[in-house]
Order: C-alpha cells, then sequence, then structure tokens
C-alpha cells in the first residue's frame, strides 16, 4: 500500500520540469558526456595507481548521472543531448599531459562542479531533479576529497598563502578602506580578496596549460588561432592578479606549462576541445564576478570587471566558430512568440 508521503513524492515528479531544472539537467548531461571521453582518455594513459582509482570514480559518477537524466528526459518526452561519442576522443593517441597535471585538473573541476551543483539544489524543485544534485554534490565533493588527499600526499597541493591571525575585533573608520581617492597608500589586502586573486590565478592556470596543449594537437587553423589567443589573455590575467599579490609580499601561485608533453596527436576532437575552452570561459566570468561583488578594494572590484569583459569577447568569437563548423548544441528555450505569431493561420 502507497504511503501519503509516497503519493505525494510521485505527484511532485509528474510536475513539468521548470526551466532551471531542465537547464541544468541538459548543461550536466552535455558536461558528463565530455567527462567520459576526457576520463577514458586519461585512463589509458595515466601511470600513477594512486591517481587511476580518481579517474575511475569520475567515470562512474558522469556514467551513473546521464542514466538518471535519461531516465528523466524519457518520462518528460524530451530528446536526449547528443553531447560527446566515442568519435570525439582518440584514447590510444599518445600521452598529452603528465599524470599530475591529470591530477591536477580533477581537483581543479571538481572545485568548479560543486559550485554549479549546489547553485542547481538551490533552483530545483522537484523531488527526483533536487535529489540527483543533492547525491551528485555528495559524489563530486567525495572525489574532490580524494584529490586533494592524493595531492598533498605528492607534495603538489598548493595551498592558499597564510597571513597573520587577527589580535582583536575591529572596525573600518575610512572609506579610504573602499577606494583610495587620494592616490595614498592602498590598504593591505583581506584574506577574501587574497582567495579570489589565488583561486583566479590557479583557474587561468589550467586553462593556459589546457589551451596550450589544444593549440598543439588541434587540426583546424582557426581553432588553433583561437588557443594561441586564449593562452595568451589567460597569461596575462596570471600576471595581473600574481603582480597584485606579490607587491604586497604575497606569494602567487605558478602555471603548470611543463606537465604538458610534445604529443602533436589530437586526443580529442577539435570540436571538444573548443566546448571545454568555451565552458571554461563561462566558469573565468563567474569567477570574476563573484571576486568583483565581494572584493572590498575597489580597484580590484574595477579589475576583475574590465577582465570580464575582455574574456566575454572571446567567448563570443568561440561561439561564433562552434557555430560556424555546426557544433554548438542548442540548449532549451523558450517559444519565440514572434514567430507563432507570424505562421499563416488555418
Amino acid at each position: 500500500m502507497t504511503n501519503l508521503n509516497d503519493e505525494k513524492v510521485m505527484s511532485e515528479n509528474n510536475i513539468p520540469l521548470s526551466a532551471s531544472e531542465l537547464g541544468f539537467l541538459w548543461a550536466q548531461y552535455i558536461n558528463d558526456t565530455l567527462d567520459i571521453c576526457v576520463m577514458n582518455y586519461f585512463k589509458n594513459t595515466c601511470r600513477d595507481k594512486d591517481i587511476l582509482p580518481l579517474i575511475k570514480n569520475s567515470l562512474n559518477i558522469a556514467q551513473r548521472d546521464i542514466k538518471v537524466i535519461s531516465e528523466i528526459f524519457y518520462k518528460e518526452n524530451h530528446p536526449i543531448p547528443v553531447g560527446f561519442t566515442d568519435k570525439d576522443v582518440n584514447v590510444d593517441a599518445p600521452r598529452l599531459y603528465s599524470d599530475t597535471f591529470i591530477l591536477i585538473y580533477i581537483q581543479r573541476l571538481e572545485v568548479i562542479a560543486m559550485v554549479s551543483v549546489s547553485m542547481a539544489i538551490g533552483l530545483s524543485a522537484r523531488s527526483d531533479v533536487s535529489r540527483f544534485f543533492r547525491d551528485l554534490l555528495v559524489s563530486v565533493s567525495e572525489l574532490h576529497d580524494k584529490a586533494r588527499k592524493v595531492m598533498l600526499s605528492k607534495g603538489v597541493y598548493v595551498r592558499t598563502p597564510q597571513i597573520p591571525m587577527l589580535k582583536n575585533v575591529d572596525f573600518v573608520k575610512k572609506q579610504s578602506f573602499l577606494f583610495d581617492f587620494l592616490g595614498q597608500h592602498k590598504r593591505p589586502l583581506s584574506a577574501i580578496e587574497i582567495t579570489h586573486l589565488f583561486n583566479n590565478i590557479q583557474t587561468n592556470a589550467l586553462g593556459k596549460t589546457m589551451m596550450m596543449a589544444f593549440a598543439q594537437v588541434c587540426k583546424n587553423e582557426d581553432v588553433k588561432q583561437f588557443f594561441i589567443r586564449g593562452k595568451e589573455i589567460a597569461k596575462k590575467h596570471m600576471e595581473k592578479f600574481s603582480s597584485i599579490l606579490i607587491n604586497e609580499d604575497i606569494p602567487a601561485p605558478m602555471s603548470w606549462d611543463a606537465h604538458v608533453t610534445d604529443n602533436i596527436v589530437a586526443p580529442f576532437s577539435d570540436k571538444l576541445m573548443m566546448f571545454q575552452t568555451t565552458y571554461m570561459n563561462a566558469v573565468g566570468i563567474g569567477n570574476y564576478g563573484m571576486a568583483a561583488g565581494t572584493c572590498q578594494r575597489m580597484d580590484l572590484s574595477t579589475t576583475f570587471s574590465r577582465l570580464a569583459a575582455e574574456i566575454a569577447l572571446f567567448a563570443e568569437d568561440g561561439a561564433n566558430i562552434l557555430i560556424k563548423y555546426g557544433w554548438l548544441e542548442e540548449p532549451p528555450k523558450s517559444v519565440d512568440r514572434q514567430v507563432l505569431a507570424n505562421q499563416p493561420k488555418l
């Protein structure tokens, strides 16, 4: 006999998906198909017995996600996205990245995933969708924790800088805390500002290394030039953020360029590499927006806003390349009422 709680859950799951639920599920499906391609290649090239279980764990999460999302879409009569397939990966390609970079990649991608999945949880009303993303958050946070421990054991985990502990609580007394109107000495960076600068250096380091590798293996000339341009943008942003830290005698993290091999055989399709780059662009814009909104020194807020605009222009050019080659899969969208209004009527 079905109890009232079961009936209530069944009733909730019969409500059509909201725009946010549909959008998050669709995006998660696309990202999981990409993750399967990348992790299958990593599984075939990784030699470190401590990192291989992390790769397999990531694969299991993505495969489980695809099964759950496909079931939800099937019940909703929603088409299953194409995403990425075996055609987008060459698992037999030589090593493009070191095992250390694979480990860093997994750890950083789980950090990104925890942010996006948390937002999905907050905007999902249906019980089955909410439960899916809550389970996913547990999975990605556990994988991140495993990757963190492996990085610590191998001495490759880069900690954020330490600063002195407060001796007492104090309150801001001057407006110069926010902005140096008279061009005087700027106040020291706050812990939150250091965190944003440090995190964005690391995210740009990941993107720079990925695009450097992509540029040396991609097939299309305009795609190659796009990756080279992206690498230079990431390098410039890293240098800007690092200089702010170094000028205040705070150490900045280094890049990971040395972890790319001299392989020129593409393990991934140009479509996959372009999509991953545009995804990292979106992550960067989101990170910069959060930093601009939470950094209380206005020169930092202005810097993050200005650099976000540069990434947005770069991302637009990337979208145009995806459209040019027919690689950009349309996300779910609302009805174009103007088109409906202009259609011939019976």
